[in-house]
């Protein structure tokens, strides 16, 4: 027996189009929307290559100077559309790097961000892997070069990686397409939820933090029903994210919200942003 997977599925680009309108995004023709992100020199870019081939184009993101790359395949009848972010070391929004980075996976809800991690660097990659983590769960992990890995005689326990992480972690060598099939089907499983991912997330142990943090998020989506993850907004609130608090002020959060057909007075939403310490 199959199962048919509807077209207002949150994974589909269907249920957020209007969203992914505004990143500057078209999901017209796509079954899902793939997300690529990674630090810088981790191989992203190869993987890109080796997923799209030729079906691709350069453009830039909407106000913005930084290159786009979209790209397309086709995985087992199902058409793909691949979005190449960036590459940043954090989702913190110090850079516009990183700033497109994180409102696309915040807002623009693809069906899958695809994490591209340096097997031989982990430690250090697994920071922007975790922060991705802390926003959406449908995330697969791509650890690449794991061939530079071996000759360094580094070993990763990748059945263990996955575990703790809670989602689909695949090595691969991207440059020898080592990994590819794998990459694919993983990334299939979880556009289509045919595998639940349970995403490691930082749990706040300190109880009056948890409660302002609780109070937060019950005024933010009081303001902005249907906001994705507004606790991770609340967090960075908290932690004093200009970026976001400025997003507040301009209403931005509130536009990502509403149809993109709407034309609607803003006014400033009264979350006392000065106000949190």
């Amino acid at each position: 027996m199959t199962t048919q997977i509807m077209p207002n599925c949150e994974t589909c680009p269907a249920y957020n189009a209007s969203s992914l309108k505004k990143l500057g995004v078209s999901a017209e023709g796509a079954d899902y929307v793939i997300a690529l992100a990674g630090n810088p020199n981790t191989g992203k870019s190869t993987v890109f290559n080796a997923l799209t081939g030729l079906r691709q184009h350069v453009g830039n993101w909407p106000g913005k100077t930084v290159a786009r790359a979209e790209g397309g395949f086709t995985y087992n009848d199902k058409t793909y559309k691949l979005v190449d972010l960036p590459g940043t070391y954090s989702l913190l929004s110090t850079s516009t790097d990183e700033e497109i980075a994180r409102n696309f996976i915040l807002f623009g809800q693809p069906s899958v961000t695809i994490v591209v991690v340096d097997a031989t660097r982990l430690e250090r990659n697994l920071n922007l892997a975790l922060q991705i983590l802390q926003i959406t769960d449908r995330v697969v992990v791509a650890l690449n070069l794991i061939d530079e890995a071996e000759r360094h005689g580094i070993e990763i326990d990748v059945r263990h990686l996955s575990r703790k992480l809670g989602v689909p972690v695949v090595p691969m060598a991207a440059r020898q397409m080592q990994g590819i099939p794998e990459l694919l089907d993983a990334v299939e499983q979880v556009a289509r939820q045919k595998i639940a991912t349970k995403p490691h997330r930082v749990r706040q142990t300190d109880a009056q933090l948890e409660g302002a943090l609780n109070t937060l998020i019950d005024q933010i989506e009081a303001i902005y029903p249907g906001l994705p993850n507004a606790r991770w907004v609340a967090l960075r609130l908290l932690d004093g994210d200009e970026s976001i608090e400025q997003a507040i002020r301009d209403n931005r959060l509130g536009n990502l919200t509403q149809p993109a057909v709407l034309q609607q007075p803003t006014r400033e939403p009264l979350i006392a942003v000065e106000a949190i310490s």
